[in-house]
């Protein structure tokens, strides 16, 4: 070929427009290749960062976050797949107004502790270190939640509130190092979801409480056992927990059965003192209360339903009133059939309910209290029924005859109080050792109301209250000294200010046609249930608000809605 041929310019197909023009030397790799235009330019070094170096970008990846190496042909993904860059194994998220400064003093209730954090958002919980011991794998994490269900099923079985069920579930889920975990608590169902971040799968596990009992002795030892797992000194392992919760759940009852049938006749017999009656009255009251009591029983072992036993329950002290009515005794009918009603009150239930609606667990707090309007419709049943019967028959039942227009005489309804607490601490199967205290707040607080009805001439709806919340103060105060549960200090200490009185005035006006009268009482009742719940809720708040006991940081709670 020629010169003259190789000046000749070519066509258009023979020459591309990505063809470097001549006299250009073409660079080493002749393949195209793209670049992005994030790119370091050539000819510009980037430093290494050495150990010398101490300042960081703001952009940099914190520590303990290692970058994996790219595949060299990675195929296209989803937008919900894992991050390639993602390979920590807990992932560190920063909230945009910052990680909040949380203070949580150790030397406190594990209660408090939890219930802090659990009115938290997720992302502002302080980090927590296991405290238990597991192995190099980490924590077992169905077993972990399966031993905070079966936990919060004891718990919520022996009446616990739903807040301090989910405390518990959840301090149990932090002793093994599950900090991102969500229990729920219904009055049927339990239920916990963890999530270690935002990327990984959650994991859910549920149970449901098909069965109720009040045994506070259960309820002190899952609470002790739940404070060994909080304890940063205590190792207890996985399978030493489900050691001791079997040996919790094969524990028998601490009083027989005939103790608890005496418990529920010295109950009756210390209400019927209280409302103004005397010896023969008492023991009538014990005699109707403890039939009643082997009647529910017998129905029980049929397998009869709850509200079934109660109205059978009711009967029994109902007749023997009537009975004594129509033989023209000198006993006063009126306070027999009110000792009767002491004992079947479902003060407990109540004042669960009240608590769970005051902490925002209102779901619960339903469940609660139509329960107990269950049980309340089926005392009305039962009572109501023999006084109708009674009245038929030509029986003179006098309301006023309950307090027999007499004086209150003080020493004799103080022990008549201290009584009725004991028995009804008894029934609620309290450790011996709680027994004594609970007790003495029995009798403190029938003292308070006392002196601000009798003495002081206030309502008693207000001295109720006010009564009320000093069994709670001075429950949670004895609790928190032994950290356990506020049930056993506070539950059976109510027992003398339950609305006895006024549940049978509303009921006899009702079975004699006299049907204002009888709502009034009943409204009456309601008030003093309501102003119970309440004053032993606020009690226990103020005991956390003021005397500073729970964590160095205030508890957060939700906002007033406004009406809207």
């Amino acid at each position: 070929m020629t010169d003259a041929e190789d000046r000749k310019p070519q066509s258009d197909e023979a020459r591309s427009a990505f063809v470097p023009p001549s006299g250009l030397a073409a660079p080493a790799d002749s393949e195209s290749s793209t670049t992005s235009e994030f790119a370091v330019p050539d000819g510009l070094a980037v430093p290494k960062p050495g150990p010398e170096s101490e300042t960081t970008s703001e952009f940099a990846l914190p520590d303990g976050l290692d970058v994996a190496p790219a595949p060299q042909h990675e195929p296209e993904g989803s937008a919900f797949s894992t991050p390639r860059t993602y390979s920590a194994r807990q992932a560190t998220f920063t909230p945009p107004t910052g990680v909040p400064l949380v203070r949580l003093t150790k030397d406190v209730p594990w209660q408090d502790r939890m219930r802090t954090m659990l009115r938290m958002p997720v992302t502002e919980r302080p980090p927590t270190e296991p405290v238990q011991r597991h192995d190099e794998s980490g924590p077992a994490v169905p077993r972990v939640l399966d031993l905070s269900l079966r936990i919060g099923e004891l718990l919520l079985a022996g009446g616990e509130g739903a807040e301090d069920v989910e405390a518990a579930m959840f301090a149990v889920c932090r002793s093994y190092g599950l900090d991102r975990c969500e229990p729920t608590v219904t009055f049927t169902l339990l239920s916990v979801s963890y999530q270690p971040s935002l990327v990984d799968d959650p994991v859910t596990a549920s149970r449901t409480v098909r069965r109720r009992s009040p045994d506070y002795t259960r309820l002190a030892a899952v609470y002790q056992l739940v404070d060994d797992l909080s304890d940063d000194e205590t190792q207890v392992t996985l399978e030493e927990a489900y050691r001791r919760l079997a040996e919790i759940r094969r524990n028998r009852h601490p009083y027989p059965g005939w103790g608890l049938t005496a418990a529920s006749g010295l109950l009756a017999g210390s209400a019927s003192v209280l409302v103004g009656g005397g010896l023969l009255v008492f023991v009538a009251a014990a005699v109707g209360a403890m039939l009643g009591d082997r009647l529910a029983w017998l129905c029980a072992g049929r397998g009869l339903p709850e509200f079934y036993q109660f109205t059978v329950a009711a009967t029994a002290p109902a007749a023997i009133g009537v009975a004594l009515t129509l033989a023209h005794a000198d006993v006063k009918a009126s306070a027999v059939i009110t000792g009767g009603l002491f004992a079947l009150l479902p003060g407990r239930a109540l004042v669960a309910g009240v608590q769970d609606g005051l902490t925002g667990f209102y779901i619960t707090a339903s469940a609660r209290l139509l329960e107990v309007l269950y049980f309340f419709v089926g005392i009305v049943i039962g009572v109501l029924t023999v006084l109708y019967f009674g009245v038929q028959l030509g029986a003179n039942l006098v309301p006023d005859a309950a307090l027999g227009g007499s004086d209150p005489q003080p020493v004799l309804q103080i022990a008549a109080s201290l009584g009725l607490s004991l028995a009804f601490a008894v029934l609620l199967q309290q450790e011996r050792s709680t027994v004594l205290m609970v007790t003495l707040n029995g009798g403190v607080a029938w003292v308070v109301y006392g002196a601000m009805h009798y003495t002081g001439g206030i309502s008693p709806v207000a001295s109720t209250a006010v009564a009320a919340g000093l069994v709670g103060l001075f429950g949670q105060l004895l609790a928190r000294y032994q950290f356990a549960s506020a049930l056993p200090y506070t539950t059976a200490a109510i027992g003398p200010l339950l609305p006895g009185s006024a549940t049978y005035f509303g009921l006899l006006g009702i079975a004699q046609n006299e049907v204002n009268r009888g709502l009034t009482s009943l409204t009456k009742a309601v008030a003093l249930a309501m102003a119970i719940a309440i004053g032993v809720n606020l009690g226990s708040e103020i005991s956390r608000l003021f005397l500073r006991i729970g964590s160095e940081e205030k508890r957060r709670a939700a906002k007033r809605t406004r009406g809207f």
